[in-house]
């Protein structure tokens, strides 16, 4: 399997456990992660070609992650 950039253990390492406990504890924790995770297989698949979209899709798509990345982040850290 190949390896996909921007994994949230990746990007936020310090809060590997705390992720964990949440996405067991916190059902809309749970929910963004899945969402996370899914939208970012999708830009990885994307930007690697197998299976390629137009720029408009991609800028969309990433857009969608940050987004989820902020909101987990701020349930992370707060």
């Amino acid at each position: 399997m190949s390896h996909t950039p921007h994994e949230l253990a990746e990007e936020f390492p310090e809060h590997v456990a705390k992720m964990h406990e949440m996405k067991t504890s916190d059902a809309h924790f749970a929910k963004l992660f899945d969402a996370y995770h899914d939208i970012n297989r999708a830009v990885h698949r994307a930007e690697t070609n197998i299976e390629p979209t137009d720029d408009f899709n991609m800028e969309s798509m990433r857009k969608q992650r940050l987004k989820l990345k902020d909101e987990i982040y701020g349930m992370l850290a707060g």
